[in-house]
């Protein structure tokens, strides 16, 4: 028989009333009044909350204890079970681990294609199921589909149907995590297919940018994919460009960290042509800091698909993209000249090595790539000339 009775529970002041083999109900000092159970599993003190008075009465009190108490004496952990009680569905349990990586993640762009592709390929099958009740084979009916069709696409969507059980998994919602290794069994290997940019054999790209510069495209855009090529820059590198980068003086454009691929800044030596290329932008200034502003929203940057489209607009969609010029110069560099592979790397943006080697290499090969850069601009010129 416990200590308290019904009318000892509805007089409780504030304060902590022990019943008896672990149940306890707290006071709080406005009067209201919950029941928790403490209990020791795996050598562990738990406490874990049974609910309020009086929607649970003293009888409901006793009577979760005696299940919860049942349950350790058997082994198993209550207060996790509880905890699973209260899982919540897929879809919510994206959204918080997206949150959660959304400071870590570089821009909205990244974080939009995880989201997307969840919601294409996962959504449709387990949104809606909470994550304690997804199975090894909801899983793979998501992924089955896609598997062997757009196997990029399924790697992808298999991890991060993976970083979401996991977080399910850290928030005790879910004892194992079903996309992982438990059905590797049941989807066939994946080829490892290497696939590559297309790209212009470096010969043809002079040629390229001529054409370009014929287009009724914008001159924003059409100086952007030349001041791109001109220094082997990535696409979003360029686009997002703005005037407090570029020091006039020293021919230099210093891009900052946050907005490059491997996180530190990258200082790019600007030859006389790309300084040309500078020059006519400021005839297109809108007014914000951007050097290639869209002409469509001033103030904002040419969007990523600006530059494919005129790729496509002249017909070498289908034999190159933008970032595909990093490739012709990379070409250029090895067949033409024979400047160090370190400094063609690093005129690429590119890490140099293992963290070993990177520990030793402190320069950036600045003036070695100023003379690499002058020689491409000079190439282009000759070409085109």
């Amino acid at each position: 028989m416990g200590h308290l009775t019904a009318a000892k529970v509805k007089a409780a002041g504030p304060g902590k009333y022990h019943d008896g083999q672990g149940l306890h109900l707290r006071v709080t000092n406005t009067g209201s009044k919950s029941w928790f159970l403490r209990l020791t599993v795996d050598g562990r003190r738990r406490d874990m909350g049974l609910g309020g008075w009086p929607e649970v009465s003293l009888v409901d009190a006793r009577r979760k204890a005696l299940e919860h108490r049942t349950a350790a004496a058997d082994g198993r952990d209550p207060v996790a079970d509880n905890r699973r009680g209260e899982a919540p569905v897929f879809r919510e349990a994206a959204k918080a681990v997206l949150e959660a990586n959304r400071p870590r993640w570089r821009g909205e762009r990244q974080a939009s294609l995880w989201w997307r592709s969840l919601e294409n390929h996962a959504f449709p099958v387990i949104g809606d199921m909470r994550v304690d009740r997804i199975t090894q084979s909801d899983v793979l009916g998501a992924l089955t589909p896609i598997w062997t069709t757009r196997p990029e696409t399924a790697r992808k969507v298999r991890q991060r149907i993976r970083a979401v059980l996991r977080w399910a998994m850290a928030h005790g919602y879910v004892v194992f995590n079903v996309a992982g290794e438990v059905i590797d069994g049941a989807l066939p290997p994946m080829p490892k297919v290497q696939s590559h940019f297309r790209s212009l054999p470096y010969f043809e790209v002079a040629d390229a940018l001529a054409v370009v510069d014929q287009t009724k495209a914008s001159p924003s855009a059409k100086l952007c994919l030349r001041f791109l090529v001109l220094n082997a820059a990535r696409s979003g590198e360029a686009r997002n460009a703005t005037w407090d980068e570029i020091e006039f003086g020293a021919c230099e454009w210093r891009i900052p960290a946050e907005r490059m691929k491997a996180a530190s800044e990258h200082r790019v030596p600007l030859s006389e042509a790309a300084m040309a290329v500078l020059d006519q932008a400021k005839d297109h200034h809108d007014g914000s800091d951007l050097v290639f502003p869209s002409p469509l929203k001033p103030g904002h940057p040419l969007s990523n698909m600006t530059l494919t489209k005129i790729l496509r607009d002249v017909g070498l969609a289908d034999r190159a993209t933008v970032h595909g010029f990093r490739a012709s110069f990379r070409t250029w560099a090895l067949e033409e000249t024979d400047t160090p592979w370190a400094v063609c790397e690093a005129a690429l943006a590119h890490s140099l090595g293992d963290s070993v080697q990177q520990a030793y290499i402190r320069g950036d090969a600045f003036a070695k790539r100023r003379k690499l850069m002058d020689r491409w601009a000079q190439y282009l010129e000759q070409r085109q000339g």
